[in-house]
């Protein structure tokens, strides 16, 4: 199937602009503000219906309101910096150098998501998809919390979706799935006592370094999946609580970061890690993590941090169809393969059940690095894709 629409040399200069415009605009998660603005302004002149949401979501539309529903998703918030030092670029300078756009979020995912703008937009000019719905929506707060935003638009009937494309970096290949991720905190407790009296007390910390211990004896015994690949488990924050430092602490908890592989669960990874405690001798509280903050707007948000994983078979129609479009505009066919973060496709595809593909530009190695990166040319190879994959998803 050819690949019927492209951009024009200006077209791709309005879209290298625009990308530059939302690097240039910090938006760590909880400060989106100054980037959905940004993102609605475009929207709007690219020709969807523009809408925000309470938590501060850009929901765009256009379709003829018959038909199915595809959803692109793409989130406007990035993590932190870092280390200021390790930047040889300025992390909000989206300057381009040899092809290549430097900045925070370059690939993960503003590179993406001004894509999916653009590509709509030529669509758009083009008399847009042939039947159906397609929604454009850029969430917040998907890197502390992915699949909150996006469950919120979803279950609000603020968009519909049959079919979901998240514009998360695949090297512009197709991933059809990722790990599930669980935070787990582990809650240790002592009894105080004198620093100068050990024995009268119970040291919450040296039980906790047991716990440390049975976490690293699990860690080899988990799952593999064919195709998700290992479960993985890590300490990655440990705190401790005691009345000063000429006390025994009461109180030592761990944070546990914990991936899962195809066939593992919530209830499965907490029954594995209680039994590893309780062989070192362990007594300790384990439970889910719950994820709490306000959004930009000021509404409260919370979700247990469980996130499902998820893999959409090779042989689905959606693989299909996206892998001829994708062949057809950049004149090969994709890489399949899964991502190793987890994304919004926690809740797409995780929860709801939705088929879901991911398709962006950029490689994960960039995402959360020091001068992050995205190749301009393939930016505007994804929005060549984005114009085109709703003609045959939609037709």
């Amino acid at each position: 199937m050819p690949a019927r629409l492209r951009l024009s040399e200006a077209g791709r200069s309005e879209l290298v602009a625009f990308l530059q415009d939302l690097v240039r605009l910090p938006s760590p998660s909880t400060q989106e503000r100054q980037v959905a603005e940004r993102l609605a302004q475009e929207m709007r002149e690219a020709g969807l219906d523009v809408s925000l949401d309470e938590m501060g979501n850009v929901i765009g539309h256009v379709g003829r309101g018959k038909g199915p529903a595809l959803c692109y998703n793409g989130h406007m918030d990035t993590v932190e910096i870092g280390d200021p030092g390790l930047w040889k670029h300025d992390p909000f300078g989206a300057e381009v150098r040899d092809g290549l756009l430097y900045g925070l979020g370059a690939a993960d995912m503003k590179g993406g998501l001004a894509a999916m703008v653009h590509g709509v937009k030529a669509l758009i000019r083009a008399g847009g998809p042939p039947k159906g719905d397609l929604y454009l929506v850029g969430v917040v707060q998907e890197e502390p919390c992915e699949g909150l935003a996006m469950r919120y638009i979803m279950e609000s009937g603020r968009a519909r979706a049959d079919m979901v494309i998240l514009g998360e970096p695949t090297h512009l290949g197709l991933a059809l799935g990722h790990r599930g991720r669980l935070g787990l905190r582990v809650r240790v407790h002592g009894r105080a006592a004198h620093a100068s009296m050990p024995e009268l007390g119970q040291n919450a910390i040296y039980d906790a370094a047991k716990a440390v211990v049975a976490v690293e004896l699990l860690a080899p015994q988990l799952g593999r999946g064919p195709f998700l690949g290992p479960g993985t488990i890590a300490v990655t924050q440990i705190a401790s609580r005691s009345a000063s430092l000429n006390a025994i602490p009461d109180l030592c908890e761990l944070y546990v970061d914990r991936r899962l592989t195809a066939g593992e669960t919530e209830a499965k990874a907490l029954a594995e890690l209680k039994r590893s405690l309780a062989r070192e001798g362990v007594r300790a509280e384990v439970e889910v993590t719950e994820y709490r903050a306000a959004s930009y707007t000021g509404h409260p948000c919370q979700a247990k941090e469980y996130f499902p994983a998820w893999t959409l078979p090779e042989n689905a129609p959606l693989v299909a169809k996206c892998a001829q479009v994708v062949e057809a505009v950049l004149g090969r066919a994709p890489e399949l393969g899964c991502w190793a973060f987890s994304t919004d496709g926690a809740y797409t595809a995780g929860s709801a059940g939705i088929p879901t593909v991911g398709f962006g530009p950029g490689e994960e190695r960039y995402a959360h690095a020091a001068d992050e990166r995205v190749r301009v040319a393939d930016v505007c190879a994804a929005a060549e894709v984005y114009a085109n994959l709703p003609l045959a998803l939609l037709g």
